[in-house]
């Protein structure tokens, strides 16, 4: 039997401080996410999607996972205007996206929403906006190289905004821009493309010269950030020069394989996974490696989130998984 750790971090003062180990029986997990107030994790992959109470660390009740739908492949809490409380959107492997929202009857998370995507292609990546109206935009990717839009209105029903298809490029990541238009982020070409946010026109197309494992968008600072699978991570601006800012550089990996990364303490942070048992912590705007967190001896660290805990303005939640078994994220 494998078995599968999550770890979490808290930042108190200057410094990350291990909080706690949280464990669970066979099975890979594939996505990690902390919801928008800091209360509470979901984790997802092969044995469906899991919620736990962060400052508790106990398991939340979820409804059952339908195996049919595949593995759990990315997860991303939504926020909306007249819901009371916050919404988990998930994809899967087989092309499923589902909607949990939990009850205020019973506290049980229950799916609110269902659909299967296109022709049942993995989802490998989403991303949420506001929208009109109290409705909520998801931006979704899949392997067969398809980005999609959809509204998620009040009444939990979805509704299609656009779908295209790329013509090279497998989406790893997307975000949403300010102007309501789309980035995605190629695999494999490691393309960045923004696309128009109402009809899935390209507006912009460039290589970031490297395949890119995982990316993050941080409007406010205006950059986002890549895996580049071979030094580290690289830093680009969203607008203008498309040449790298710089590059967070790691350990040497010794296998390449994706590793996430996102932007913490708004946008001052950049924390990335390893294939050394670490998380890295970089500062931002120098490029300084601030901090390593030991998750353990060795492995893949290829899942992380990170989260700010809401009545300390500027503390952050890492959460990074370490998998036992083979496998990527």
């Amino acid at each position: 039997m494998y078995f599968h750790f999550w770890s979490l971090f808290r930042k108190s003062t200057q410094r990350f401080q291990h909080q706690a180990r949280l464990a669970t029986y066979s099975g890979s997990v594939h996505a990690l996410a902390i919801s928008n107030d800091g209360q509470a994790l979901a984790c997802g992959g092969t044995e469906g999607i899991k919620v736990w109470d962060i400052k508790s660390r106990k398991e939340l009740t979820c409804s059952t996972h339908n195996e049919s739908r595949g593995t759990v492949s990315c997860a991303v809490w939504i926020t909306t205007r007249l819901a009371m409380t916050e919404t988990l959107c998930y994809g899967t492997g087989l092309g499923y996206i589902a909607f949990l929202r939990r009850s205020p009857v019973d506290m049980l998370f229950q799916e609110t929403c269902t659909r299967r995507l296109g022709s049942g292609f993995e989802i490998t990546c989403m991303s949420w906006d506001m929208y009109s109206e109290g409705s909520t935009r998801i931006a979704v990717g899949t392997r067969d190289k398809i980005v999609q839009v959809l509204a998620l209105n009040t009444n939990s029903q979805l509704e299609a905004i656009f779908a295209v298809r790329l013509d090279n490029t497998v989406p790893k990541s997307v975000a949403f821009a300010d102007d309501k238009g789309v980035y995605v982020f190629g695999v494999y070409d490691g393309n960045f493309i923004k696309l128009k946010g109402d009809d899935g026109a390209v507006l912009k197309e460039y290589s970031c010269q490297s395949v890119i494992g995982h990316a993050a968008v941080n409007q406010k600072r205006g950059v986002f950030v890549v895996d580049n699978a071979t030094d580290g991570f690289t830093l680009y601006r969203l607008v203008g020069d498309e040449e790298p800012v710089r590059t967070f550089v790691t350990a040497p990996p010794s296998v390449s394989v994706p590793k996430q990364v996102a932007f913490g303490a708004e946008g001052r942070l950049v924390v990335g996974g390893s294939d050394n048992g670490l998380v890295y912590i970089f500062e931002r705007k120098s490029g300084k490696l601030l901090e390593t967190l030991h998750h353990s001896n060795a492995g893949l660290v290829q899942t992380i989130a990170v989260g700010i805990e809401i009545p300390r303005r500027y503390d952050t939640d890492c959460v990074s998984r370490h998998a036992t078994s083979a496998g990527a994220a």
